[in-house]
């Protein structure tokens, strides 16, 4: 059998703010799937920002276990984690975070060339990522001139084009209206679908929960 892309096993995380202690995890137990879209919900401070750190290698628990492709992350240096970061996992934004000076061809590019990916093929894979997303004719724009809709997929299409393992999604669809929103989820479901990629989506948005393949609710630090 395969490993899960992404597991966590008694995860604990705490905070201190000022004398107070937060616990963020109080032992969540979680394992995403090669192709899943996993939308996990719960209430503002529930801890799904944790989650949503941990499993992008941003921050590290206190106690428990993760294992990213079935390997333990526990010992891993900050440098090993970056690459880890930078050639396994995806990252899509509710502010989409484009980079406005750079046209939309050279956002979906930036990830292939950090990685060193040779001139020719980043051409080739950018051109394919944004036909995939519907937007090869954008390709010179910057985005500015695009909608939020379609900056969105631009986001998605930079997450995917190094054609990651596990993309980590905080609010994609928080911002767009319900006709924009269906078209994102359907992009990220196709995605995950074609590729074997797994996405875990902090949400509010009942439109995108009802349609991902699993949901599960986090509160007060523990999934219920």
């Amino acid at each position: 059998m395969t490993a899960p892309v992404m597991t966590l096993r008694g995860v604990r995380k705490t905070y201190r703010l000022g004398q107070h202690v937060i616990e963020a995890l109080r032992g969540v137990d979680l394992a995403l799937e090669s192709g899943e879209l996993l939308a996990l919900t719960g209430p503002s401070g529930s801890g799904k920002s944790t989650v949503l750190n941990l499993c992008g290698l941003i921050d590290r628990p206190d106690s428990g276990a993760i294992e990213l492709a079935g390997q333990s992350v526990a010992g891993l240096g900050e440098a090993e984690r970056t690459l880890l970061r930078r050639d396994l996992l995806g990252f899509v934004f509710q502010s989409f975070n484009l980079v406005p000076v750079m046209t939309v061809a050279e956002n979906v590019d930036y990830p292939l060339f950090l990685s060193g990916v040779p001139a020719r093929e980043r051409r080739e894979r950018v051109a394919a990522q944004l036909a995939a997303v519907g937007l090869a004719e954008h390709a010179r724009h910057r985005p500015d001139a695009l909608s939020g809709g379609q900056r969105q997929r631009v986001a998605i299409a930079r997450a995917l084009v190094k054609h990651p393992r596990l993309v980590i999604a905080d609010e994609p669809t928080a911002s767009l209206d319900s006709h924009t929103a269906g078209q994102v989820l359907d992009l990220m479901r196709e995605s995950a679908h074609a590729h074997g990629a797994a996405f875990i989506i902090a949400t509010h948005d009942a439109r995108l929960t009802g349609r991902c393949d699993r949901v599960v609710n986090l509160l007060d630090g523990k999934l219920q």
